[in-house]
């Protein structure tokens, strides 16, 4: 079907994609606009995977500061490295804007490690025999103790593993999610290289 450029410019405001590619994806939903930003979406993810071999050697390091009320002094502290892999998207506002928003989110929802794979073994041993003392604790059938402590596990990951966990602006997607778009959008691979959380009321 034949989509109006008017259209095409809303949905590029809103994606941050291509002329072409707006209008693409607004011929293939029949010019419904949130079903366009879907499929743009979509494409974007898949699009970011293709670039994830690249190097990043350049980036910033962001930083956020929370307190509870401006008479106090800041009582949370980020400090996030993002790397990209040109000077001129890490100057950029785009990226700067993804920066802060993963400082924001290691702020409110208290990651520990970036992915699941910078979990210590020790650790997920250690979770594994919690998990199964409760489910026998519990009375639970030997034979589905397994699935259970595996569930719980995994749950333990998405929860603890900032990559993983829901993005506090739009719940029903992932900061792993979140940052393939900006591939997407940006046209260069960006990785989380590490992060770390202050509080003043934690030992």
């Amino acid at each position: 079907m034949a989509v109006s450029l008017e259209d095409v410019k809303k949905l590029r405001e809103l994606s941050g994609a291509g002329m072409m590619d707006c209008k693409s994806a607004l011929e293939e939903a029949e010019g419904d606009l949130d079903k366009a930003f879907t499929i743009l979406r979509e494409k974007g993810i898949a699009k970011a995977s293709k670039r994830a071999g690249r190097a990043t050697g350049q980036g910033r390091v962001e930083s956020y500061l929370h307190s509870t009320s401006p008479d106090y002094p800041p009582q949370v502290g980020v400090l996030i490295e993002v790397n990209c892999e040109t000077d001129f998207v890490a100057k950029g506002d785009d990226f700067k804007k993804l920066a802060k928003e993963l400082a924001l989110q290691v702020a409110g929802f208290e990651p520990r490690w970036v992915t699941r794979d910078d979990v210590p073994d020790e650790v997920l041993v250690q979770e594994r025999e919690v998990y199964e003392a409760k489910a026998r604790q519990d009375g639970k059938p030997e034979q589905v103790v397994p699935r259970i402590v595996e569930s719980q596990v995994e749950n333990f990951l998405k929860q603890n593993c900032l990559m993983e966990q829901p993005y506090f602006r739009e719940p029903s997607h992932t900061v792993q999610q979140l940052v393939a778009e900006y591939i997407s959008k940006l046209q260069e691979n960006i990785t989380v290289r590490r992060f770390a959380r202050f509080n003043i009321r934690e030992n």
